[in-house]
């Protein structure tokens, strides 16, 4: 087991800037999204009780999937999420919620970097389907530098046929 420091995440991230519509540029690759994936978007929403409602969508062989779940703040850190897509009456189980911890977020909100604190997961994140190569350096750089190895990682291809 590889041990790593402390992942920092966004000391003061302003949540309601952070709700909408994102866009999936690159992520490292996961069991349960296809490699195959494409025009991945996530759209997050305020819950009455401060939770978010998630809503992932993609394409895979031309059909649209769904998945919908719900994040709750760790320590009510909003850049520190956990994350369920397990029916709601099977969500207080134990064990069975990801972390998704906001690492870093552009100062207008239109780019996002997404981990989990083993390093395992990573998501590039932005309000547009495309990012420029600069920008996405940047952000990758950032990644690599909170120990995240990007060797596997995956650009999610944004075909212009959105799913959000």
């Amino acid at each position: 087991m590889t041990s790593h420091p402390d992942l920092k995440t966004v000391a003061d991230l302003k949540l309601p800037r952070y709700l909408g519509t994102w866009y999936e540029i690159a992520r490292l690759p996961m069991n349960h999204e296809p490699v195959d994936c494409t025009d991945v978007t996530a759209n997050y929403t305020l819950i009455d009780d401060g939770h978010v409602a998630v809503v992932n969508k993609c394409r895979v062989d031309g059909e649209i999937e769904e998945a919908h779940g719900e994040a709750c703040p760790v320590d009510k850190d909003p850049a520190r999420l956990q994350v369920t897509f397990l029916p709601k009456g099977l969500r207080w189980l134990p064990f069975t919620k990801g972390d998704y911890w906001i690492i870093q977020v552009a100062p207008d909100y239109s780019v996002a970097l997404v981990g989990s604190p083993d390093r395992k997961y990573l998501w590039l994140l932005a309000r547009e389907p495309h990012l420029d190569a600069t920008t996405q350096e940047h952000y990758l750089a950032q990644a690599r530098q909170q120990g995240f190895d990007l060797t596997p990682l995956i650009h999610t291809p944004q075909t212009g046929h959105p799913t959000a």
